[in-house]
């Protein structure tokens, strides 16, 4: 099954690296149109670089909900409206496991800031601009934590992605009338950035094995399974699809 999004505009976040990066570059690749979004704008110029001309780079805190609401204007106003959204803005922020009376407010709430609310925020935005055309396209980018526990062991990042799977789905719900499906798509580990590598050394050599011989596939996943989770969602191929999450990690 081959994807072609020529003439539509995807919005992706966490462009900088890892999954975000996979999924601009295939959307641009596919026809599209992309504005590939993170706070690390040298690597974020790296992606725009590798994606080509077809994809710009816009410095966005997916945490600061005025920001967002300045991008979302530019991007609706002459230019049309943005036709896909791929919410990828996450991870743990450096945190690692810790005992639950160890964790401050400001830990918690920082990973639900860019985990959870920044979903909301952009699908907030961009929603009224996608109800006028009658079409739109919303992916979420979870985690299998969101689903089970957080091998990291961090209570935020498995509570937040779990919260992102439940606005997954009552999104679809309200936004399902004006033909704009919701779905999400949850990654199982998949070394893809400075963050997973680290996770990964930290494991040695027997908690890798012991990972790997977990999953069905008995190997990992790279960034391209992720993104071409997501073409399938975004495409018309899924367009009676919504609600849905789909795991995207080597078969558990």
């Amino acid at each position: 099954m081959s994807f072609n999004f020529d003439g539509r505009t995807a919005l992706v976040t966490g462009a900088a690296h890892g999954f975000g990066r996979a999924i601009a570059v295939a959307f641009a690749a596919r026809g599209a149109r992309v504005i590939a979004c993170d706070i690390l704008e040298d690597k974020l110029a790296e992606t725009a670089s590798l994606a080509g001309e077809a994809c710009s780079a816009h410095r966005l805190d997916v945490t600061d909900r005025a920001a967002i609401g300045r991008l979302a204007g530019e991007l609706t106003g002459a230019d049309g409206a943005v036709d896909i959204l791929v919410n990828c803005a996450g991870g743990v922020l450096g945190q690692v496991g810790r005992p639950l009376e160890e964790i401050s407010q400001g830990d918690w709430e920082a990973i639900f800031a860019v985990n959870l609310s920044g979903a909301f925020y952009l699908s907030q935005a961009l929603a009224p601009a996608m109800k006028r055309r009658r079409f739109g396209r919303i992916v979420n980018i979870s985690s299998g934590a969101g689903l089970g526990i957080s091998l990291t062991g961090i209570q935020a990042y498995a509570s937040a992605k779990a919260g992102q799977i439940g606005l997954t789905r009552q999104l679809a719900h309200e936004l399902g009338a004006w033909n704009i499906t919701v779905n999400n798509v949850a990654p199982g580990f998949v070394r893809s950035n400075p963050t997973t590598e680290r996770q990964w050394e930290a494991m040695g050599e027997e908690g890798q094995a012991k990972l790997i011989q977990n999953i069905a596939l008995k190997r990992l996943g790279t960034p391209d399974d992720i993104a071409n989770a997501v073409m399938f969602f975004a495409s018309e191929a899924a367009g009676w699809i919504s609600g849905q999450v789909l795991s995207v990690d080597g078969g558990k």
